[in-house]
């Protein structure tokens, strides 16, 4: 069985990051989005509970996601579960610069036993990521072209905010 990690903060959860899970859940029997705190970045918005809860909302229709959440190394996390593949997303050449670091580091760490396959994002949602999602959240611009409605209603709500959906976003 071919089994891939995707992990991640997911604060939230992105139209890109939906279609990079979609687009692995083709590629492996099974893909596990592992949702993790990022220690470079500042507090998250949601906990890791509420996050699990909505990238399985948004993957409901996928029959072979599974989204779990773990503290720790994601290396640790594969070595625990005997998994070979880690999944990670790239939407500008800024990005691989980062990611390929970190996989070289985990395939040093698991002593060549884990290696990282790299999906482009889709072009319609290279720029996006969850700090440009918060961001424009906290002055109560429009994300709902970024996140799924129920993401978006999610985060107004954690800014206090009451925004509704503006007519057809297409």
């Amino acid at each position: 069985m071919k089994i891939g990690v995707y992990p991640g903060s997911f604060d939230p959860v992105t139209f890109g990051h939906i279609d990079v899970i979609r687009r692995a859940s083709k590629m492996f029997d099974e893909i596990i989005v592992l949702v993790m705190y990022n220690s470079a970045k500042s507090s998250p918005l949601f906990s890791k509970d509420e996050r699990v809860k909505m990238i399985i909302e948004a993957t409901k229709d996928l029959d072979n996601v599974i989204v779990e959440s773990f503290d720790g190394l994601t290396i640790d996390y594969c070595k625990s579960k005997d998994i070979h593949i880690i999944v990670r997303g790239l939407r500008a050449i800024t990005d691989f610069e980062y990611e390929l670091q970190i996989a070289q580091t985990n395939k040093e760490l698991s002593h060549g036993n884990v290696d990282t396959v790299f999906l482009t994002t889709s072009i319609k949602y290279s720029y996006l990521s969850s700090s440009t999602v918060r961001e424009i959240a906290s002055y109560n611009g429009d994300i709902y072209p970024c996140v799924p409605d129920f993401v978006a209603k999610a985060v107004y709500e954690k800014y206090g905010f009451n925004h509704e959906k503006q007519g057809d976003q297409g």
